[in-house]
Formats: structure tokens, sequence, C-alpha cells
């Protein structure tokens, strides 16, 4: 008997994803039933060679569904993942909703797997599982196998996020407005604060007191809580006018000495890591390649000797796969892997 999953959010980009990679994947699924709000009932999207119809959430019956890939942004899933859950169904919420809250883990798989046995055997647990925000995703990818090998201290990262982490609207103005300046026409600025096409925006979320944006504070709360809470991490999050993956420049500084040659061995092996590390003209991997794949590429590694134990590196994924859609699905094949979850008779 396979599992019956449920897509909320399903004709938005992460949404659409999900279907794709549950169907890639060969997701072990009797039912995959795509949701949304009413304004999108009857809209058509792709689950494999098939095409299903988008059916209102308000009307789902989520007793009789095992899964729940929850991806329509904080406020519905603020509202629907606790009665969801409270349904029997698990819920895995790729919004920032849940991220925080104590109850409520943040997996990446690759990384903090072994929490889910804990939570799957707690009888009172909320049913929910959280997500975290793209750009940490692949960089605590890249930084668990060197945290155990020599122990992060500190990390300084730098993003070059895509557009598509602000939504479809925000890839439509890309195009638009690259369209329009080869056209010598007016350039419109709806979704960003300045214009994105051949430019690139250091903010990236609302800005806090402190002077970082919320985004960046993501990369920190959300790091210290899947890593580990002793490790010290800055960010400054820009966006940068990609469609599709996000960039990062990450120095780290460790505790035990650790050589690039060493660290090159440790990601070779590593689960969800890619090495690409040619000193070579091309020998690196770009947002361009990364698009539409599955693993987290690691470049350009180096040592740092401005502090000892210092290494630098380049670090691309996909931010619409790993950074959110498979994800998702990878932290539910690890609980059915580990036969944590059952299909419901």
């Amino acid at each position: 008997m396979g599992f019956k999953v449920a897509v909320v959010g399903a004709t938005g980009n992460v949404g659409r994803e999900m279907l794709s990679i549950l169907a890639e994947r060969a997701f072990p699924a009797d039912e995959v039933v795509a949701l949304a709000s009413s304004r999108s009932l009857g809209t058509e999207v792709s689950y494999g060679d098939k095409v299903l119809k988008v059916q209102n959430l308000e009307h789902h019956d989520f007793s009789k569904t095992d899964i729940c890939l929850m991806s329509a942004g904080s406020e519905v899933s603020k509202t629907w993942s606790p009665k969801i859950g409270a349904m029997g169904c698990l819920v895995i919420d790729n919004s920032s909703c849940w991220r925080y809250d104590e109850r409520v883990p943040l997996i990446v798989p690759e990384v903090n797997a072994d929490v889910l046995p804990r939570f799957m055997a707690d009888a009172n647990r909320l049913n929910i599982i959280a997500n975290p925000n793209c750009s940490t995703a692949q960089l605590v990818v890249a930084l668990k196998p060197l945290h155990e090998k020599a122990t992060i201290k500190r990390v300084v990262v730098a993003t070059y996020q895509s557009v598509s982490g602000a939504g479809k609207d925000a890839m439509d103005e890309l195009f638009n407005q690259s369209r329009a300046i080869f056209s010598a026409t007016d350039v419109k600025v709806e979704k960003f604060t300045k214009r994105i096409a051949f430019n690139v925006i250091p903010h990236i979320d609302v800005f806090l007191d402190d002077g970082y944006t919320k985004e960046e504070w993501k990369m920190v709360v959300e790091t210290k809580k899947i890593l580990d809470p002793k490790i010290k991490l800055t960010a400054t999050c820009v966006r940068v006018p990609v469609f599709i993956a996000h960039s990062e420049a990450v120095n780290v500084e460790f505790e035990n000495p650790i050589t690039a040659d060493e660290a090159r061995a440790i990601l070779r092996s590593a689960p969800g890591c890619l090495v690409v590390d040619k000193r070579e003209p091309g020998g690196y991997i770009t947002p361009h390649e990364a698009a539409g794949e599955d693993a987290t590429y690691i470049s350009r590694i180096r040592e740092d000797s401005t502090v000892e134990n210092g290494l630098a590196f380049w670090c691309v994924s996909d931010n619409l796969r790993k950074g959110a859609a498979l994800n998702a699905i990878q932290i539910a094949e690890a609980l059915i892997n580990r036969k944590l979850l059952k299909p419901k008779a």
C-alpha cells in the first residue's frame, strides 16, 4: 500500500516543483492531490505524465491523507498546518512559519535526520516538520561534514540569490525588465525595491533594528538550530539577476586544523555534495549549471591565510529543489525509509 500525498500551494513555483520531483523519484504514493485556494480551483498542473486538476484546500479531507507538503506561505500554514496535523496527517512545511518553534524540528536530511525518530516517537507532537530557508539548506549540507572533521567556530557568508526565491512575479519582473532594457522602453519596478535586471540588490526581506535583514537573521538562527548552537555566523544576502539557483561565498574558521585537500576529500564523499573544483578557467559550477539539479555543488575550495584554521569555498544549489521542494520530499523519504511513517489503513 502506498501513501496519499497532498501538495498545498500546487500552483506556485515550489508546489509545481514538488509535483515534478514526486514523479521523478517515483515516490511511493497511491494518490497525489493538488490543492490551493478557491481562486485556483480547476487549474491544471503536471504530475509526471499526468495532469492534475487543482482542488480547494478548504474542502479536502486530511483525515485520509498521510503526508501534506505545504508550500502556500506563512499565513496559510499558520492557519492550516495545525488543523491538518491534528487530523493525523503529517505536515512538511516549506514556509518560515514553524521553523523557530521549539516543538517543530527543522530538518535537512543529510545533516540532522537523526532528530526524526525522537520526534515521531512523541505521541503529543504537533505533527509538523519544517523545511529551512533555501539559502540555509545548501549551506548546512556543505558545512556538516566539515564541522564533524574540524569543528566550526565562525562562518561568514555572502549569498547571491536568484529571483525565483521571491516567487513567479519576481521571475516575471526580471524577464520584463531585461526585455524593456533591450527594447529601450520604460523599466517598471514593482516586486523589488530597485531594478533587478543587470543589477544586484543587497536587501532580501525586511530590515531589522540591528541593520541586518530578516533573510540574514534566518540563516543565523536556522544554522544554529540545524547544525550547532555554538556556531557564530554572519551573512549578507543579495538578490542577483539569475532566474534559478542560489550561490554563496563562504568563509569558515575552525577550531582544529583542516587543509583544502582534506576538505575537498571530505566533501567529495559527503551526502548531497558534489565537488567541482579545478583551478582553471571554467573549473567551477555556476547557477546556470546547477539549475534543475539535486546536488549542492562546491567549488573554489582554498585555505584562508588571514585566520588560523580557515577555509573559503563557493557553493551553488537549485533553490527550488534542494532549497525547497526536494528537501521536503527527502524528509518524507527519510521517514519512510526509517519506517517511522506508514500509510493509513
